[in-house]
């Protein structure tokens, strides 16, 4: 894992006047910070998440992302904030675990950024290596004053107004604030009057900080008026003959000792019918359509590879996986004793819960005569 994103949730929210942390006011109903933590989950691309908590919530907020993180809890920490927003970013960057390359700082309060603007930003900031920040060009006239008397007009052409998440390379972004004289007020700040480079992307309108109560009116309003999410749900059926002669790959699990399963890629008729029922869902076809059969780049292929492209091809398509259920089907390998484990490998690759079960079919068909393994999946996703 080499990207994070250090949610800054600590705010004492005083502008907003609702008497709460404002990250734990509602919007619409559900907290904003568990809006902003929700939308970087959705990202294809695994990342680990720091939320940096008032201390005196820090259970509150464990419980939150656990709840929201799901079988990826283990890729989060929440750590107390600092005395003002530099300490607590700083909080933030010292939870990260070692092999993180690419940290985002992330604002709760911008919680309705969209998770494309998340991985413009990621993308950008790895094709140049430096520090990226999503920015709106400036529309309002821009006068400069003196007291109350208005000086000159400022040419708005080369302004822009920036927003969360600000990426940099890690390394260099705790050497900054390291060093920085807490002047700064954002994290492009802090990078650049350390000699480091910030480059912009565009920008979203709904990703605006939610400081006043007209704000707070705005992201409701937005909330309210959005399009209810349909969800897609798809079916998956893979079928493979055993062979002795190749190592079992069950559910991305290894069984020793077990008869393999037959096949182009490493026959592992579990992830191929995930992927399948990933690909169903979305309308995208099928594996064999999308990876071939017989494509030599694919030969002994582990099943994860095409689960990750199901899932890349959806998120293509503006869509994220929600859930997947996966029955096996076949007398052998007997996977209830390690079904927790092949959940889990699962649900890391798909980036959402995964439910496996089995059954066998009394004797009846090839799977009951002991011929081969069959795998039924079905998986819902959603729009992002």
């Amino acid at each position: 894992m080499s990207r994070a994103v250090v949610v800054v949730a600590a705010g004492s929210g005083t502008r907003l006047g609702i008497g709460d942390a404002k990250a734990f006011v509602p919007v619409a109903g559900e907290l904003m910070l568990t809006r902003a933590v929700r939308t970087v989950f959705t990202s294809a691309e695994p990342t680990f998440v720091v939320v940096v908590a008032p201390a005196a919530r820090l259970d509150e907020c464990r419980a939150l992302v656990d709840a929201v993180a799901g079988p990826a809890a283990g890729l989060t920490a929440v750590v107390p904030g600092g005395a003002d927003r530099h300490a607590s970013v700083q909080a933030g960057l010292d939870a990260l675990p070692d092999g993180v390359e690419w940290v985002g700082v992330h604002d709760a309060a911008r919680c309705l950024t969209p998770a494309t603007q998340f991985d413009a930003v990621f993308d950008r900031a790895r094709a140049t290596g430096d520090g990226v920040v999503p920015a709106l060009p400036v529309t309002d006239t821009v006068k400069r004053v003196d007291g109350d008397e208005v000086v000159e007009t400022v040419d708005r052409s080369a302004l822009v107004g920036v927003q969360t998440p600000q990426v940099f390379p890690l390394g260099a972004l705790r050497a900054a604030y390291a060093s920085s004289q807490r002047s700064e007020t954002d994290d492009a700040g802090v990078f650049r009057a350390a000699g480091g480079t910030v480059r912009t992307v565009p920008g979203s309108a709904d990703a605006f900080k939610i400081t006043t109560r007209w704000d707070l009116a705005r992201a409701e309003a937005l909330v309210a008026g959005a399009v209810a999410p349909t969800v897609r749900i798809g079916l998956g059926v893979d079928v493979h003959a055993f062979d002795a002669a190749s190592p079992c790959r069950i559910g991305l699990l290894d069984f020793p000792g077990e008869p393999g399963l037959s096949g182009h890629s490493d026959g592992d008729a579990v992830a191929h019918a995930v992927c399948d029922a990933l690909l169903s869902a979305g309308a995208l076809g099928d594996i064999g359509g999308r990876f071939g059969t017989s494509d030599p780049r694919y030969s002994g292929a582990a099943g994860d590879v095409f689960v990750r492209g199901a899932v890349e091809l959806l998120r293509q398509a503006g869509l994220v996986p929600t859930s997947v259920t996966v029955q096996v089907v076949g007398n052998r390998p007997r996977i209830g004793g390690r079904r927790d484990e092949m959940q889990a490998a699962l649900a890391a690759v798909v980036g959402a819960p995964v439910a496996v079960s089995g059954t066998t079919t009394d004797g009846l068909g090839l799977t009951g005569r002991g011929e081969g393994l069959a795998a039924i999946a079905t998986a819902v996703v959603r729009p992002v």
